[in-house]
């Protein structure tokens, strides 16, 4: 199977080329971005030796029906989808922060509650929870966006706002949207048998000076979802809620000694562990879009992706 880990497409009126873990960012014209979803996989913040097939396609796909189902409650970029892998939309100036939000205290704030914490990135964490426990009310834990690939970092609120990395104005509008988009991401969760745990967003800002939701929402790599049926007796049981996001992959990793860390070996995936990470993302897209997952013809994709977008942009 062909899988995207590279392009290096030359636009019409192109001006810019942004390489981010898994995609990739033309910019077209001071006018539009067109995002192409790699088939790259990153856990820990690092991009691992092996591509999934279809991931881009499943990403995209579940990114453009999302932003689709929510463009009625928060304004976002996109302005089309001429190939399974790519979205092309509005430029916009990204704030620096990523709008992390959770409704259960899992992945990261599990593993910082474990090591003793009570606050993370200035908001408080109830005593006596236990792993996936719901939070009382679903908290937001922006994160710095990190450039080159490096770590994204946690940061409060306080310090977004002192450093001026956002101005108050806008983040109380950033907080708005995050906090709508997470209950209609919860909504949709629901009629689709799902618990949206946490998520994350991100934001720009046009020439005109208005704020969009930016790059793409609710998709397995930027969002943990559980599945509802039986995760009140797993919880009570104590045991592993089953989930529907990249945390498998993570664990996978963890189990055989890789979080990311420096001097730690990646380590080796076979074929049947891609087929396998594939088969599952097959999955995550079937029961969170609730349609059936339909193969994009991979013998030529990067001359499928020029012609596509070069149609695109010729007439627009």
């Amino acid at each position: 199977m062909n899988t995207i880990n590279d392009t290096n497409f030359q636009f019409p009126k192109q001006k810019a080329l942004y390489k981010g873990k898994v995609r990739e960012v033309y910019t077209i014209d001071d006018k539009h971005l067109v995002m192409i979803a790699s088939d790259r996989l990153s856990a820990f913040d690092v991009i691992l030796p092996r591509q999934i097939p279809y991931k881009g396609q499943i990403l995209n796909q579940i990114a453009t029906k999302m932003l689709h189902e929510t463009a009625d409650i928060v304004p976002n970029w996109l302005l089309a989808t001429p190939d399974e892998n790519v979205a092309i939309g509005h430029l916009c100036e990204p704030f620096k922060v990523e709008m992390v939000i959770r409704g259960y205290m899992s992945g990261h704030a599990a593993r910082e509650y474990k090591a003793g914490k009570r606050i993370l990135c200035g908001v408080s964490m109830p005593e006596g929870m236990c792993e996936n426990d719901q939070f009382p009310s679903p908290i937001i834990t922006p994160s710095t966006k990190a450039d080159n690939g490096d770590h994204d970092e946690d940061i409060t609120r306080e310090a977004i706002l002192s450093n001026g990395i956002v101005s108050e104005e806008d983040y109380l509008v950033l907080e708005d949207y995050t906090r709508k988009l997470f209950q209609r991401g919860t909504e949709i969760a629901a009629s689709r048998g799902l618990i949206l745990v946490d998520t994350k967003y991100e934001f720009g800002k046009t020439k005109e000076g208005k704020i969009l939701l930016i790059d793409e929402i609710h998709t397995p790599d930027s969002s943990r979802y559980f599945y509802a049926e039986g995760y009140a007796e797993r919880q009570e049981k104590g045991v592993a809620q089953k989930q529907l996001s990249k945390e498998f992959v993570r664990q996978w990793l963890i189990e055989n000694g890789f979080q990311g860390q420096e001097g730690q070996q990646i380590p080796v995936m076979s074929d049947e562990k891609v087929i396998e990470i594939s088969n599952r993302y097959i999955e995550l897209y079937e029961q969170i879009t609730g349609e059936t997952f339909v193969k994009a013809a991979t013998e030529n994709v990067l001359e499928r992706i020029a012609n596509n977008v070069n149609a695109f942009l010729a007439n627009h």
